[in-house]
């Protein structure tokens, strides 16, 4: 039977293809543009003290984004099947590591991200209306912690309803609703905001490039590698303790904002099931995807050090003497928006915030609910969240989703669950891009519509730098990394209580490749 014709001549309770190249394409750049290449960049600025490293920083991790993605779409080609990172891990490493990054998806990578994107496009509309505000309290349980851990500190963490946090779950509920009307539905959203997001993204950049100062020329250019040899980092147990560290390591350490914001490219190989000609289209969406992301990322970066220098004072009055280390609540992008357009800037950027983090969680909210419902078909999760409705989406995975979503907006741990969160990503790439060489290994018959470039050069190459970032991070990051893993761990007996009470013996999924 033609591809063409399968969504037609499918039964009802199945997922169908309904996305092209194009639809694909949008869901790999649009759930990576979200908040981040707006903010993290101050901070970034804060650590390496060098406009080279900035982009450097920015550099490599556009290269690791687009290496990964080409391992992935290796994966992606050969199974094109719901769940996307969880199959490869389940075909590859074994079911225990499927689950385990399922378990890891659900209870922080996806819904941790989709609460924090959430709070962010809260955020910004405050701008514009500042009712909605995290200090405006409808009901607050309480102010829990901090906790003094072997590790390092957690918390402190404000419970409750604010009117931002109740804007940010009202966003994510519409979504989700949006999304369980069906997929071509939640693909026309992601579409169309997508194309705003890289169009205001791109718009800032012109604009930076346009209206670059002499003050900005003068103190970034000029000293272009001030200071790039050793580097002074306070360590994150609250800054009392000083430690040197090399400028490669310092790069490594800076990354985490950028890897954050360059991360959920995996999204589009959940909905691998659902895109037509997959085999084609997959690899060809993730390139193009992360290609355009990161390119628009440099290029911002270049324009921000054109406008703004990146050395500045914490408590200046003015934009430029603030700089981009000192950027108003790390607010980088309405910074330079000021710096060209005056005052007016900043509800520009507002509103451009505001439409690139609502797409980045229309692609996070669509595509991280087949994980949950490839868990589901394969005996690992509840039955119930395997099932689709009369749209042909998984709706019992979307709410459910939605919901956790939405507790962790109010719980006040978001933001720190982020700081865990690159942690584990990162991990499970290593173990994806490991069980790339597994398979080659273990499977030299199985059909590969596409064969990584360079390999086993650029796949081990990939393994070695994210390896690096890993052990940097548990270093000098301990009490962000640490209970990363053991959010990951703790899904072990999860897995081994969940097979012992099932009786039902997971049926072979008609993807299984060999």
């Amino acid at each position: 039977m033609p591809e063409e014709n399968q969504a037609s001549q499918v039964a009802a309770t199945e997922l169908v293809k309904r996305l092209g190249l194009i639809d694909a394409s949008m869901i790999v750049a649009g759930s990576m543009i979200g908040s981040g290449i707006f903010i993290v960049s101050a901070g970034i600025a804060r650590q390496v003290g060098s406009p080279g490293l900035l982009l450097v920083v920015w550099l490599a991790t556009g290269l690791m984004t687009i290496m990964g993605a080409l391992c992935y779409a290796e994966l992606a080609a050969a199974m094109p099947l719901a769940g996307g990172e969880y199959v490869f891990l389940r075909e590859s490493l074994g079911r225990l590591w499927g689950f385990l990054y399922g378990w890891a998806t659900l209870l922080v990578i996806q819904t941790a991200t989709i609460a924090a994107v959430a709070i962010a496009f809260a955020s910004f509309t405050g701008v514009l209306f500042p009712w909605f505000s995290g200090s405006v309290w409808i009901w607050k349980l309480g102010t829990f912690g901090p906790y003094k851990m072997s590790f390092g500190l957690l918390g402190p963490y404000n419970v409750g309803l604010n009117t931002q946090n109740f804007l940010a779950i009202s966003s994510i509920i519409f979504l989700t609703w949006i999304n369980s009307r069906g997929l071509r539905t939640g693909a026309v959203v992601q579409n169309i905001f997508t194309a705003a997001k890289i169009a205001a993204l791109g718009g800032l950049t012109l604009l930076g490039f346009a209206f670059a100062t002499q003050a900005a020329r003068n103190a970034n250019f000029a000293d272009f590698w001030r200071n790039a040899n050793l580097f002074e980092l306070h360590a994150y147990q609250g800054g009392q303790n000083t430690v040197w560290v090399s400028t490669v390591t310092l790069v490594g350490l800076a990354m985490v904002g950028a890897l954050f914001s360059s991360s959920a490219w995996t999204n589009v190989t959940y909905v691998a099931s659902e895109v037509k000609k997959p085999k084609r289209n997959l690899p060809l969406a993730l390139a193009l995807g992360t290609g355009i992301v990161t390119l628009l990322y440099v290029l911002a970066n270049v324009a921000y050090l054109k406008v703004l220098p990146l050395i500045g004072t914490a408590n200046a009055g003015s934009v430029f003497e603030r700089g981009i280390q000192f950027a108003a609540g790390d607010r980088l992008g309405t910074a330079v928006a000021e710096a060209i357009v005056g005052s007016s800037g900043a509800a520009l950027v507002a509103i451009a915030v505001m439409i690139s983090t609502f797409g980045c969680n229309n692609g996070l909210i669509l595509a991280g609910a087949r994980v949950y419902y490839a868990m589901a078909k394969d005996g690992l999760f509840f039955r119930g969240v395997g099932e689709v409705n009369r749209h042909n989406t998984p709706w019992v995975a979307l709410w459910m989703q939605c919901i956790w979503a939405c507790i962790l907006c109010l719980s006040g741990t978001y933001g720190q669950l982020l700081e865990f969160l690159v942690f584990a990503v990162v991990l499970f790439y290593i173990l994806t891009v490991l069980g790339l060489f597994v398979l080659r290994f273990r499977r030299p018959d199985m059909e590969r519509p596409y064969r990584v470039f360079g390999y086993p050069i650029l796949p081990g190459l990939y393994l070695l730098l994210a390896l690096f970032i890993e052990v940097q991070l548990l270093r000098y990051k301990p009490q962000f990394t640490w209970p990363g893993l053991a959010i990951i761990l703790s899904g072990a007996p999860v897995y081994w209580f969940w097979q012992r009470s099932q009786s039902v013996t997971p049926r072979k999924h008609q993807d299984r490749r060999g």
